[in-house]
């Protein structure tokens, strides 16, 4: 594990090499990115399957340092077993990113420089030990995600960009005033997460700062109703910021929800526990009934994902241990998974048809002309809907069994979620990708050919999602011990 920081230095060092690149190396710049991706995706795996997973149980320090003393503020690492799977989730959500952002010809150089800096903030959330660390890294994986939309996106753009930054900020803004006045009124002089924890303020003050930091990491969870950011910050990224944004952007919120707000204000979740779980189900339904109507085929995806985000936040508040490692579980199938349908539908279709509007691709027999982007769309597709032998069967399972231990009725309100997540995905390979005779055009549309770099693209996540679906022990292994390490154990039980 204390190879684990390497991810952040390596990321750093890619972005700064492709930003001193001159402008003519695009290709270096391309394969700066990969390599730079690349290795750290190998260190962590390195690391997930073949160290002990019981080391996992361990808040390990992986590096410490004064930073900024007189505040107490330390250069502190640290990962237990959750950490561990999320790492290697970024890893695969990077390297595969690259691979699908082969095709970028404009800014080359920036687009990757950026990027490599987006995936060192999210590697440093992971990590971080320190709270104000963790909110320095998740202001930089934030604010790369603007420009990555506003330059190199397509529909409304700016908006988007704009609309992403501000509805992340606003939720940066109530984390910091929340993490400020535990340090004030806890007395420590410290921003070490585990000391805090160790000392939870007054069951008064908890009672309004848990929703005051919990809604503010939440907000980047998609958590409903502030979660209207996300379609259109989906829709208008290109295909590596839509991959990254569902991939691993959207789950530092629910990993600050889980690793900041529940361990350090635990009489508040007692309060709060039941409300979020109301509107966590209310997400997973209403994003899935507005994902059946859609008839952009991006939105169908980027609406999907707020659902299957709502599966994560339920899992946190049953607070039981299948609830808790099911919800982990699903933000790493989540984030294989739409990565995979974000790569199809933005790079393997939008960029060669130039259109997203499911009534146009029926008339385009893209099933017949593109058949690894069909085929790979119905796996991702079945991965997506809970079919077994799929990563996210085994990750909305092990939800829904903590749900139904914790708030049967609304369990039976998530099963809607479930049932509707299947038509939306059938209606878009219907439509997309195997239309009835009588709508496909009879001449055959001049496509692009799939590329060798989106095909490798594609089958690491499939890989991942299939993996995962078929041996899910080796992960959860990981997670389990995770959510037995000292600063999370006294989540699983807790008042309800």
């Amino acid at each position: 594990m204390n190879v684990l920081p390497w991810t952040i230095y390596l990321s750093l060092a890619g972005a700064l090499l492709a930003m001193l690149l001159p402008a003519r190396h695009a290709a270096t710049a391309r394969c700066l990115a990969l390599a730079t991706t690349l290795a750290p995706l190998i260190l962590s795996l390195c690391v997930l399957l073949t160290a002990d997973p019981a080391r996992g149980r361990e808040w390990r320090t992986l590096a410490s340092a004064p930073w900024i003393p007189s505040l107490g503020i330390t250069w502190h690492l640290a990962a237990d077993g959750i950490s561990v799977v999320l790492v290697v989730l970024t890893g695969l959500a990077a390297v595969a990113g690259v691979l699908f952002s082969w095709n970028v010809r404009e800014r080359v150089r920036g687009f990757f420089s950026l990027y490599l800096l987006l995936i060192a903030g999210v590697y440093g959330v992971f990590l971080s030990a320190d709270l104000f660390l963790l909110f320095v890294f998740y202001e930089l994986a934030i604010v790369p995600k603007y420009f990555l939309i506003a330059i190199w996106g397509s529909t409304n753009r700016e908006y988007g960009a704009m609309k992403l930054a501000l509805y992340s900020f606003a939720g940066s803004a109530l984390v910091l005033v929340g993490l400020l006045v535990t340090y004030v009124a806890g007395g420590l002089h410290t921003f070490d997460l585990a000391t805090l924890a160790a000392h939870p303020l007054d069951a008064t003050s908890q009672a309004w700062l848990f929703p005051l930091v919990f809604v503010g990491f939440a907000v980047l969870a998609g958590l409903w109703p502030l979660h209207t950011w996300a379609p259109t910050g989906h829709v208008a990224a290109p295909t590596a910021g839509s991959m990254l944004l569902a991939g691993v952007v959207m789950k530092l919120g629910a990993y600050g929800c889980l690793r900041v707000a529940m361990p350090l204000f635990p009489a508040g979740l007692a309060q709060w526990q039941m409300p979020f779980a109301v509107l966590a189900v209310v997400g997973i339904v209403h994003g899935a009934l507005v994902s059946w109507v859609q008839k952009d085929f991006k939105f169908v995806i980027a609406y999907s994902s707020v659902s299957h985000m709502g599966f994560v936040l339920l899992g946190l508040m049953t607070l039981n241990a299948a609830g808790l490692s099911g919800a982990v579980l699903q933000m790493v199938s989540h984030g294989i998974i739409a990565g995979l349908l974000f790569a199809v539908v933005g790079r393997m279709v939008y960029d060669r048809t130039h259109t997203r509007d499911l009534d146009t691709l029926s008339a385009l027999q893209l099933g017949k002309h593109l058949p690894f982007a069909a085929i790979t769309f119905v796996i991702a597709g079945l991965a997506s809907m809970g079919m077994p032998g799929f990563s996210g069967f085994v990750a909305e399972l092990a939800v829904l069994q903590g749900a139904w231990a914790a708030f049967p009725g609304l369990t039976v309100l998530a099963g809607v979620g479930v049932f509707f997540a299947a038509a939306y995905i059938l209606r878009a390979i219907r439509l997309a990708f195997y239309p009835d005779a009588e709508t496909a055009s009879t001449e055959p549309p001049a496509l692009e050919k799939i590329t060798v770099p989106e095909v490798a693209g594609a089958l690491l996540l499939l890989t991942a999602t299939i993996y995962l679906g078929l041996h899910p022990a080796g992960v959860l292994e990981w997670i389990d011990a995770g959510l037995q390490s000292p600063l999370m154990r006294g989540l699983i039980g807790g008042p309800r």
